[in-house]
């Protein structure tokens, strides 16, 4: 549906300024689908992007710094996130053997077996974009690329 349909909006100052609302708009209804995909396994979009982080380090653990720089949403504050995870089992803590004011953060087999579970959700949520050819999703990562560049 047309961006004017569904913020019932019928002129913008300017097409670069549809383009900031319509980026936006698509943001926060991207996140909204992903919530409906996590909200039944207890997870926000945060915990699950720090999940993923954790699994990409592949056994090796991770410092709250590390989890800032790679996370999605860096206003996201990375120690709450961990602590809620931590209460629910999907990660552990121990302090840090390279430096003895961090904490290394380790993913759990529990969350491992919820992520492997997720995945297949994930994955069939990613095919409902299929109507979009592979060239056409190249070359919208390549200009939000490079938006991002612009500021």
């Amino acid at each position: 549906m047309a961006l004017e349909n569904e913020i019932k909006q019928e002129k913008f100052k300017s097409e670069y300024n549809k383009m900031i609302v319509n980026l936006m708009f698509t943001n926060n209804w991207l996140v909204g689908k992903e919530m409906e995909i996590l909200r039944p396994h207890n997870l926000t979009v945060s915990q699950y992007n720090v999940l993923r982080i954790l699994r990409g380090q592949k056994g090796k653990a991770a410092t709250i710094n590390l989890i800032i720089d790679r996370m999605l949403d860096r206003m996201s504050n990375a120690s709450r996130i961990v602590d809620r995870l931590e209460k629910k089992g999907l990660v552990t803590r121990k302090p840090s053997k390279a430096d003895r004011r961090a904490v290394d953060v380790l993913i759990t087999d529990k969350a491992l077996k919820l992520l492997s579970t997720l995945d297949e959700k994930m994955d069939d949520w990613e095919k409902s974009f299929r109507e979009i050819s592979i060239e056409e999703a190249e070359t919208l990562n390549v200009l939000l690329d490079k938006i991002r560049r612009a500021q």
